[in-house]
């Protein structure tokens, strides 16, 4: 009699470093025989990859959480993971809430999984939220496309933003060398990946807890220099960095997105407010100024560039004059994507125990205000490629419409066009744009075989 392998289902919440992290979590879970169940129901290791940046992402972890729990009643043999934010923010106190976990363990232990989990198969319940030296991790992640690909270059952050709580849950930075970095792109490459994201929280900040520095004094590890150094790797075409800081963000490092071909034409630079004060509360490091002047070099360097931001509703003790302030910084820029969100308090961070806490009903109304102008003005940024032809690397077919393929513009635009994935996929294929949604197109392929 044949034993069935063994099932696991990874659910992740939040941003791009913690999808990265369940590429590797479910890597390792492959390579210790278990095999992917898209079904969280048919798993026996369930893992939630947490997200605590905003409340709603938190309380809808301890839902699902709460559906398992009771499942592991029936079926004492499942193992329930809470990996990520929560998992670091919580610790022993999800075990009180959830009596049911097998494994809580933070971000930094994600390179850990296997070690972690042969505990507790000994029968332990384990937490792991130390804080520990990132080490070069030689995992294969179990990526979820087989055309771009995320890469980790700094963990961690040393910022210290009034709201946030990433710092608390992710650590001190902690550089890769760009050696490691590297040789993890070329295998990328070998592997037929077409496209890289270079990943950090604060990915501005690279390099400077690294040794080193030239003659003249300047550190010899920066960003800017990363990019030169990885620019060139075989089978790579394009290159994407996330997420920058406005206070490191350098002319030198514009100058080399513009000089280096792959680098694509798309920068994401939170802003989080339009107003000084605001921003100052926010211990931001930056002024609105300084944000226009980056924005404008940027432009003066690469003229057509997306700009996409990160914006914060109601932040304690907004004023309307201040939050009027955000809106005339977008209408100033002309965005092609800005993620908003109202202000969370979040436990540990200075913001959530001030005072002047506005109210739901405020953050919710100039929260639709700001995404109503955000919608707005992204249709007004696709107006541009109407009738223009984009390079577009094809990454999967339309789940809404089969006969369709789906993929993105240099500019990061999402593109559909009729073609076939089995032929497609990973080709760049030149696309007429003729239809324009704000945060989409559509568009007809140029030449399609001559790309194959």
């Amino acid at each position: 009699m044949t034993l069935s392998p063994r099932r696991y289902h990874i659910t992740t919440f939040g941003c791009q470093m913690n999808k990265a992290d369940s590429e590797r979590m479910g890597g390792i879970l492959e390579e210790m025989g278990f095999q992917w169940s898209e079904d969280p129901n048919q798993a026996d290791v369930i893992l939630y990859n947490t997200c605590t940046i905003r409340d709603s992402a938190e309380q809808k972890v301890y839902s699902y959480l709460g559906r398992q729990a009771k499942r592991k009643h029936e079926q004492p043999n499942l193992t329930l993971i809470v990996a990520g934010c929560v998992a670091q923010q919580e610790g022993e106190t999800l075990l009180r809430r959830v009596p049911e976990l097998d494994l809580i363990m933070g971000p930094q232990h994600a390179h850990r999984l296997r070690d972690l989990l042969e505990e507790v198969f000994s029968g332990n319940q384990v937490v792991a939220k130390e804080a520990i030296q990132i080490v070069e991790d030689i995992t294969k992640p179990r990526r979820d496309s087989t055309v771009t690909a995320w890469v980790n270059v700094i963990y961690g952050c040393n910022e210290r933003c009034t709201y946030c709580v990433v710092p608390n849950v992710r650590g001190v930075e902690q550089s890769r060398t760009p050696e490691a970095i590297r040789a993890e792109m070329e295998g990328l490459g070998q592997q037929g990946f077409r496209e890289v994201t270079l990943l950090g929280q604060n990915i501005d900040a690279y390099g400077r807890d690294l040794p080193g520095s030239t003659a003249d004094g300047r550190h010899l590890h920066t960003l800017t220099d990363l990019l030169y150094y990885v620019h060139d790797v075989p089978g790579i075409d394009r290159l994407r960095f996330a997420t920058s800081h406005p206070r490191y963000f350098t002319e030198r490092l514009i100058r080399a997105c513009a000089e280096l071909p792959k680098v694509c034409e798309h920068f994401h630079i939170p802003f989080q407010s339009g107003d000084n004060d605001v921003l100052k509360a926010m211990s931001r490091g930056y002024t609105r100024e300084k944000y226009l002047r980056i924005i404008d070099t940027i432009r003066r360097y690469m003229p057509d560039a997306s700009i996409s931001a990160d914006a914060i509703a109601g932040f304690p003790g907004e004023t309307e004059a201040q939050f009027e302030n955000t809106l005339k910084l977008i209408e100033d820029i002309g965005f092609d994507l800005i993620n908003t969100a109202a202000y969370s308090p979040r436990p540990g961070t200075p913001a959530a125990l001030w005072d002047n806490q506005l109210s739901e009903e405020v953050k919710s109304d100039r929260l639709q205000r700001l995404n109503h102008l955000v919608s707005v003005q992204a249709g007004e940024r696709s107006q541009r490629y109407l009738g223009r032809i984009e390079e577009v690397l094809v990454e999967d077919q339309n789940l809404k419409d089969p006969t369709q393929v789906m993929g993105r513009t240099r500019g990061n635009r999402l593109t559909f066009f009729q073609g076939d994935i089995a032929q497609l996929k990973g080709q760049t294929v030149p696309v007429k744009i003729t239809t324009i949604r704000p945060f989409s197109l559509t568009g007809e392929p140029i030449k399609q075989l001559a790309c194959l």
